[in-house]
């Protein structure tokens, strides 16, 4: 059933500049203001995170937009905070909208006594009161499993798609999808349908964490534009290997498509000095002053999406129609309309 009130933002200290920028989108579709509650998230001398709420909630549909990022920690502390700070002012429902699920690469024992943290953190959430949760492109799909709450997990390659279509609208044909490794095909070859271009893939095998022994194509990726497709960036370590490899096979251009920039340590240098020539990466992370300054990395808004996603579930309608182009071109305004 519709509800009769306005949903009702609110947002840690994560990233503010994309849960304003999903308020100003709620706020155009709507026709009325929707604003992010008013709120402070601070911290103690000691570190101790405190959230305050300065509007009253009770009977609200709460969304707290609040991606766990790095410091994952204390973003993740942030969020449960906010949570518990809801329920106890009685909000009817609490929604965590994550644009970046932070944890999600620990999703299963890899060696004996390890953790299966992204389970842990499931149930967390779970056992904070939160019931439900909206997220970008998980790491791994079957993350959905690990909590007993809705799960609605959106797609950054309709995004994508309607980006690359503006992009190289020219040079369809020659574009060859890639995916960086075994585990990623699945997320490559849905790109590569929606764009109706073939697919190759880069095989790597370590030696050890952090480092790539041999990467090996497979396909041929002779005078092909190249777009090599994943869910992130971390150190860009194997991305820049991958494309300097792609083009010893004969591709004539790599660029790269990925959905969340972690961008740590040396990651903004090692593309700004590689071969690839642009990557683009959407804003479910917050971009740094360094990323917004590389000449090749260019970003994508998610805001309309999540804008959308967010009245759907609110109005009681359908997400998953966000999952296609047709749907989601309007959605953007134009931004990628087609000539």
């Amino acid at each position: 059933m519709p509800r009769t009130s306005e949903p009702k933002l609110i947002s840690g200290n994560a990233n503010m500049p994309l849960a304003k920028a999903i308020a100003r989108r709620m706020s155009l579709h709507r026709g009325v203001n929707v604003g992010l509650v008013d709120a402070r998230v601070e911290r103690f001398n000691d570190g101790e995170i405190f959230v305050e709420v300065f509007e009253n909630v009770r009977g609200e549909d709460m969304f707290i937009i609040q991606p766990t990022s790095n410091p994952a920690n204390d973003n993740l502390m942030e969020l449960l905070i906010m949570a518990d700070a809801l329920r106890r002012s009685s909000a009817a429902r609490v929604t965590a909208v994550l644009p970046y699920f932070g944890y999600a690469r620990q999703d299963r024992r890899t060696k004996a006594r390890t953790p299966i943290t992204a389970k842990m953190v499931a149930n967390m959430l779970v056992g904070t009161g939160i019931e439900r949760v909206l997220t970008m492109d998980l790491h791994a799909a079957q993350i959905q499993g690990f909590f007993d709450i809705p799960v609605d997990n959106l797609y950054a390659s309709p995004v994508f798609a309607l980006d690359i279509a503006n992009a190289f609208k020219d040079r369809m044909e020659e574009l060859m999808i890639v995916s960086p490794d075994v585990g990623g095909v699945a997320r490559a070859r849905e790109l590569a349908k929606r764009l109706n271009a073939p697919l190759a893939i880069v095989d790597k095998r370590r030696e050890k964490a952090g480092e790539v022994a041999e990467m090996t194509v497979i396909g041929n990726v002779t005078d092909k534009i190249c777009l090599i497709v994943d869910d992130i960036c971390d150190t860009a370590g194997t991305l820049c290997k991958a494309a300097e490899v792609l083009l010893e096979n004969g591709a004539k251009e790599v660029h790269s498509y990925i959905s969340h920039g972690v961008m740590s340590g040396p990651a903004v240098d090692r593309v700004t000095k590689s071969v690839m020539k642009s990557l683009v990466i959407t804003d479910s992370i917050q971009p740094t002053e360094e990323i917004k300054k590389a000449a090749n990395i260019r970003i994508v808004p998610t805001a309309p999406i999540f804008a959308q996603a967010i009245l759907n579930i609110w109005n009681g309608t359908s997400v998953s129609s966000l999952f296609e182009a047709d749907t989601l071109g309007p959605i953007y305004d134009g931004m990628y309309a087609a000539e």
